[in-house]
C-alpha cells in the first residue's frame, strides 16, 4: 500500500494571517485568497489527469486550536491514498490517531501525532474540480 504520495500543504500560526498573506503576495508573488495560496502541479504517476493536483499554503490565527493537541505553531499536510486503510495500519503500528476522519467535497482528512508531538494531517484528495 502506498502511504504518503506528496506534500498536501504547509500550515502555520501567525499573529495576523491577513497581514502575512499580503506580505507573501507582495514580496514573493503568492496567489493568496481567504485561505492562503494553492499551488497546482501534475502528478508524475497521473500525467493524463483531468485536473492538476494541489498543495496548500495556509497561515492560521495564532489562537487557532486546529493544530491541537500539538503545541507547535505549524502542521504539515501529506497527500495519501486510501486514508481509511492507512489509518488502520498506522493504529496497528502504534501511531497515535487524533480525532475522527472528516470528509469534504475536496477529500477526506485524518490526523496523527509523530514522536515529537507534531500533529500531522493526512489528506486523501479529490483533485477533480478542486
Amino acid at each position: 500500500m502506498r502511504r504518503v504520495t506528496g506534500l498536501g500543504g504547509v500550515f502555520f500560526k501567525t499573529p495576523d494571517p491577513k497581514k502575512i498573506k499580503e506580505w507573501y503576495a507582495k514580496h514573493l508573488g503568492l496567489p493568496v485568497d481567504d485561505y492562503g495560496a494553492s499551488f497546482k502541479w501534475i502528478e508524475v504517476d497521473k500525467p493524463d489527469a483531468k485536473e492538476p493536483a494541489l498543495t496548500a499554503w495556509s497561515p492560521f490565527d495564532e489562537k487557532s486550536k486546529y493544530f491541537e493537541p500539538s503545541q507547535k505553531p505549524f502542521m504539515f499536510n501529506y497527500r495519501v491514498e486510501n486514508l481509511t486503510e492507512l489509518l488502520k495500519v498506522l493504529k496497528e503500528e502504534g501511531v497515535q490517531i487524533v480525532g475522527e476522519v472528516q470528509e469534504y467535497p475536496y477529500g477526506k482528512f485524518g490526523w496523527i501525532m509523530d514522536p515529537d508531538g507534531n500533529k500531522i494531517e493526512l489528506w486523501e484528495p479529490k483533485d477533480e474540480g478542486f
